[in-house]
């Protein structure tokens, strides 16, 4: 078969496509009814699609393209390390450079005493690692029994067997016999939506204290760990109450269970420091990244374990792995990508221009009618939209319909913005600049205008 050229047109691409291709979380028939949008090249913070239009991409590709699209020096990385070694296992005993120097850099950056990385292939191999991980720790330290992992409903920690055990999203339980046992789960500090009549600062301590009511039902001796992420980002940008990581720390130091911090979002400079935990102040034994570990140009993640932990394991052997943990061309592609983000000072960027610009720009979007609450940290930040902004009322209509409609606005305005539920959510590369900023406002109410006259018009501006 010829290649295919991006200068096909677009039909025949969209017909290849929805012949051959299968999307992940995508309804199939209805996508190859609708025709998928074909992007064909990116710069900075523009994708291009095959008929030419220039889309401001407010998601970083699936949150992960942190230091901007069409950076050569990753290419050149890349390239350098396939002519001098394109494949090696670190099975049996071997390593090399790449893995070697990737392992080191990310022990100086992470906090506290997480000095050791397990490679894997993606964040969701991350945490069918840590799943693992900590049975084997507390196995190998005599308590085979403590085996349950506590998450929370609405979490996502990716989507294997393992992850999406982890992540408590029932549409995906829903699906191939969820969750694997051993798996338990509290509610989301989800204040806007859940907290009622209750104070954020109420809220986030009755959420977290959830955690050890949780542990005295199951038993201190039966919970191995903890894992959330510092933000909730899949569940629709969720920032947690001031009160609530302090009271979870609390918990996990007083009941002898291992706190997991997925920081597969929020790692890398996301939300203005290296690490989201740094952020929250969470002090983790285990931290899982991926995304913008290599800004997404290409695919590698890890679990980085603290000293006692590790030592536990490194006793004796961890029969676990995959083939590519270490793959040399990705890890020589994440050590320039952490080589840029430190030289080019993109998290100082982040902290010091472009977060605080965006949450001017964020908190004015509250005064639209349709939007109840406009949240962001760093550069990941949600709109609540609703039809009564004092009573945080839901739409009478199924959830989501609004959100999709709004979705569908912001691609037909050349903007890149999620909908999850009737939440809009957006995760900018982090090089974004103060005039990429202003079009992704203008587009975004313009979205926002549309959507409200649209929802208006067929009825649906109604609280449930």
């Amino acid at each position: 078969m010829k290649p295919i050229s991006n200068h096909m047109p677009t039909a025949e691409l969209q017909a290849l496509d929805a012949a051959h291709h299968m999307h992940p979380f995508t309804a199939g028939a209805e996508l190859g009814a609708k025709g998928a949008r074909v992007i064909t090249q990116a710069s900075g913070v523009t994708l291009t699609d095959s008929e030419g239009n220039r889309i401001l991409d407010a998601m970083a590709g699936l949150w992960c393209v942190n230091i901007g699209y069409g950076r050569e020096e990753l290419a050149e990385a890349a390239s350098r390390q396939m002519k001098q070694l394109p494949y090696y296992n670190t099975f049996f005993q071997t390593t090399h450079v790449p893995a070697i120097a990737l392992a080191a850099r990310l022990a100086e950056l992470a906090p506290g005493d997480l000095n050791h990385v397990f490679f894997a292939g993606s964040g969701s191999e991350a945490n069918d690692t840590n799943i693992r991980l900590v049975r084997h720790y507390w196995a190998a330290k005599g308590k085979p029994e403590k085996k349950v992992i506590i998450s929370r409903w609405n979490a996502y920690h990716g989507s294997t067997m393992g992850g999406a055990s982890l992540g408590g999203m029932k549409g995906m339980h829903a699906q191939g016999g969820l969750p694997i046992p051993d798996i338990a789960y509290i509610d989301q500090p989800h204040w806007y939506a859940e907290g009622g009549d209750m104070s954020p600062e109420e809220f986030g301590l009755e959420r977290a204290r959830q955690l050890e009511a949780k542990i005295a039902e199951l038993g201190e001796d039966k919970v191995a760990a903890f894992i959330a992420e510092p933000v909730q980002g899949a569940g629709g940008v969720i920032i947690p109450p001031e009160t609530y990581w302090p009271e979870i720390q609390r918990i996990c130091d007083a009941h002898d269970i291992l706190l997991i911090a997925d920081e597969v979002i929020c790692g890398f400079g996301r939300t203005g420091n290296w690490f989201g935990s740094q952020t929250m102040n969470i002090r983790p034994h285990i931290m899982t990244i991926a995304k913008g570990l290599s800004s997404g140009y290409a695919p590698i993640g890890g679990s980085l374990v603290c000293d006692e932990v590790a030592e536990v394991i490194a006793a004796g052997e961890f029969a676990h792995g995959y083939t590519y943990s270490g793959h040399p061309v990705c890890a020589a592609v994440a050590l320039e990508n952490l080589r840029i983000i430190e030289e080019e000072k993109i998290i100082e960027h982040v902290r010091e221009v472009a977060a605080p610009y965006m949450a001017e720009k964020w908190a004015a979007l509250a005064d639209h009618p349709l939007v109840g609450e406009a949240r962001i940290v760093g550069l990941m930040g949600s709109l609540a939209l609703t039809p009564d902004k004092g009573a945080r009322a839901k739409f009478a209509s199924e959830a989501g319909t609004v959100g999709l409609h709004c979705r569908d606005r912001c691609f037909a305005n050349n903007l890149i913005m999620r909908h999850v539920g009737d939440r809009m959510i957006i995760a900018p590369p982090l090089v974004i600049q103060p005039a990429d900023i202003d079009i992704l406002f203008e587009r975004a109410v313009k979205s926002l205008d549309e959507t409200f006259a649209k929802i208006k018009a067929e009825g649906l501006y109604k609280a449930a």
